[in-house]
């Protein structure tokens, strides 16, 4: 039995994100790195979002709030509620979206949800799983932990960057061996096959698609809805 992972590794995937680095992540992170170095446009993940948005939406590892933002809901006033571990990321994005009055959760992921919330019609998984310890096959735990959230006729949508069996360069290479190294990314033994692994395990319906070393997926009619 593969043991769970340390606290400090749960840690040191989010604590990265402070105020001074949120302030630059959108150009950083959306603008440079996406498509010059992991070659996963943000356009691509910005398409996935407004595809998948719905009036009732968690998401998951919110970031900045970016995609939420500039990404339009099909109501105007939709339900929405942010889950992260970290505080920062969490008052950022209910700052960046507050004309939706999001409801927001600061919980580890990793862990069981205990949260008093009717199910959601969309979720989004964005960006989170390759900064989660562990290997793909155990972080993705987190599919489980939301799965009693998700509503029958709903859809979870995210992306990640993998290690294995991405399309690499010298720079995406160099990078993402950094961000290991330092404990801001957990993914070196992470595949688009243990990710399908993964998925097909839960879901009877998915779509994977490879931009770089990104990769997009969304899934839907769960194999069975674990008990809330």
């Amino acid at each position: 039995m593969t043991a769970p992972p340390s606290q400090q590794a749960v840690q040191q995937g989010q604590a990265v994100y402070s105020k001074k680095i949120l302030n630059i992540y959108d150009w950083l992170v959306l603008r440079i790195s996406n498509p010059f170095i992991w070659r996963c446009r943000t356009a691509h993940i910005k398409r996935l979002y407004e595809q998948n948005l719905s009036v009732r939406h968690l998401d998951v590892g919110v970031g900045t709030g970016y995609f939420l933002d500039k990404c339009s809901f099909p109501v105007s006033y939709p339900e929405l509620v942010l889950l992260d571990m970290n505080l920062n990321c969490l008052e950022e994005t209910s700052q960046r979206v507050m004309r939706y009055h999001p409801v927001s959760h600061q919980i580890n992921i990793l862990e069981p949800l205990n949260v008093k919330e009717q199910p959601f019609q969309s979720i989004a998984v964005n960006y989170l799983l390759h900064c989660l310890p562990g290997s793909i096959a155990t972080k993705s735990v987190v599919f489980d932990h939301l799965l009693p959230y998700l509503a029958k006729d709903g859809v979870i949508f995210g992306s990640t960057l993998l290690n294995k069996g991405g399309a690499h360069n010298f720079f995406s290479r160099r990078l993402m061996s950094f961000y290991n190294d330092k404990g801001i990314f957990h993914n070196t033994e992470d595949s688009l096959e243990e990710l399908e692994a993964a998925l097909a395990k839960r879901f009877k319906r998915y779509e994977l698609k490879v931009y770089g070393v990104g990769v997009l997926f969304k899934a839907w009619n769960p194999i069975a809805l674990p008990p809330k």
